[in-house]
């Protein structure tokens, strides 16, 4: 097994939530002699101190070296999924269903028959309203599914079916027999799991998610299959990275949120958050905003995603030759929908070559433009060069997807040698 792979499923294995991941990054950066700082709160912060700043599904760490350059490496901490509504209990069939709405661009099909745990974040009633009480919650047994239809009676489904979110994606989450108050059945299961008052639970954002374990698989165990690769890979490299490294400037790890619904949310990369992160480093480090705008100028970005390695079974949907494979090293993603441009590229090039890192290009094929990733706003919104890379995985969205197990080494070498280059 590589070196970082065993980490990174530790963190597949309990990001079962944006609220999850994020708490636990706070854990492990504790753990690794990092100082929490509020958010809303004037920053103390000096040469050589370790920090981050957590905003429920958002969260950036901060290393703080002599030099006043700032490099960033960002990832995102959402994935595609299925959010359950408030209200969300109907009957039918004799079990009591859940509605959902999709969040993010799921392959929907690939949630069915899968047992489905579900996690997230509750508000708590206290004593001032401006201040309700934020608690995590998971199960991590499953207790829902979204059943297929038999063959039987949809003898078209292998020649492919639409599925209609609000009919076919509505997990059943218990039996109805007899009289079943279905009003506030979830709210009623939230507070027993928090020995709260039903009452008192003011609001809820809950997600189902996938309960597969990530697993090695293959004849040589070269394969990593698990849910939320896309993007927990880049989480723990970021991480990783930033805390391995031996940086002299001021190194920063952002986990954004709402990435897969556009980032345009106080929490996501097209928003004002990390800018004033870094006001108020400059400030407590006594730099005046000319200081703060060169040390960004003289910066520079890493998108951090997972990129499309070519299928094996539809090698026709890759690029005729920047096409990365399972297993091939970390990808450089090229195209005018990432921030990427010759200048970064260079410099992604030279730090694998002057560290051994295996590297890959991606480029869309012509006429599939892909999707997009948090470089391009975050980038803007600094005025920083930036590159984008990632892991290259199959089956991107869908309920499981798979990477080349030591390709998380290259990928987390590469966090660590940008930060200390």
């Amino acid at each position: 097994m590589a070196k970082f792979t065993n980490e990174l499923m530790k963190w597949l294995g309990g990001g079962h939530s944006p609220w999850h991941t994020v708490d636990m990054a706070a854990r492990w950066l504790t753990e690794r002699g990092f100082e929490p700082l509020a958010l809303n709160r004037p920053f103390s912060v000096h040469r050589g101190g370790r920090y981050f700043v957590e905003n429920g599904t958002f969260l950036a760490a901060v290393t703080v070296g002599q030099k006043d350059v700032i490099r960033i490496a960002a990832a995102h901490t959402d994935w595609p999924c299925m959010r359950i509504k408030p209200q969300p209990e109907l009957i039918s069939g004799g079990c009591c269903r859940l509605s959902v709405e999709p969040y993010g661009g799921a392959i929907l099909n690939t949630w069915l028959d899968r047992p489905l745990g579900l996690a997230g974040v509750v508000l708590l009633r206290t004593a001032d309203p401006m201040q309700p009480e934020r608690r995590l919650i998971s199960w991590d047994e499953p207790v829902m599914v979204i059943p297929n239809v038999a063959i039987h009676m949809n003898r078209e489904v292998n020649k492919g079916v639409p599925y209609k979110a609000n009919v076919d994606m509505l997990p059943i989450c218990r039996t109805v027999q007899g009289e079943f108050e279905k009003n506030g059945y979830l709210v009623r299961q939230l507070a027993k799991r928090l020995q709260v008052q039903p009452e008192d639970v003011l609001s809820f954002e809950l997600c189902a998610y996938c309960c597969a374990e990530p697993t090695l698989l293959g004849f040589e165990k070269d394969l990593l299959s698990s849910p939320r690769l896309d993007n927990l890979s880049s989480v723990h490299a970021c991480l990783q990275g930033l805390a391995d490294a031996q940086g002299d400037g001021i190194n920063v790890a952002v986990l954004y949120d709402n990435e897969e619904i556009g980032s345009n949310t106080r929490r996501g990369a097209d928003s004002s958050t990390l800018t004033v992160i870094l006001e108020k480093l400059a400030l407590s480090l006594g730099l005046d905003r000319t200081a703060l705008l060169d040390a960004c100028l003289n910066g520079m970005l890493l998108s951090c995603d997972a990129a499309h390695a070519m299928h094996p079974n539809h090698p026709e949907y890759a690029d005729f030759s920047c096409a990365p494979v399972l297993g091939g090293g970390v990808a450089l993603k090229r195209s005018p929908r990432y921030s990427s441009d010759a200048e970064t590229c260079a410099v992604i090039q030279g730090l694998c070559d002057a560290n051994q890192i295996p590297l890959q290009i991606y480029m869309n094929r012509a006429d599939l433009p892909g999707g997009s990733t948090v470089g391009s706003m975050a980038s803007s919104l600094l005025a920083m060069p930036a590159a984008d890379i990632g892991v290259p995985i199959l089956a991107m969205h869908s309920a499981c997807e798979t990477m080349g197990a030591a390709d998380q080494d290259a990928f987390v070498r590469l966090c660590t040698a940008f930060f200390q280059a």
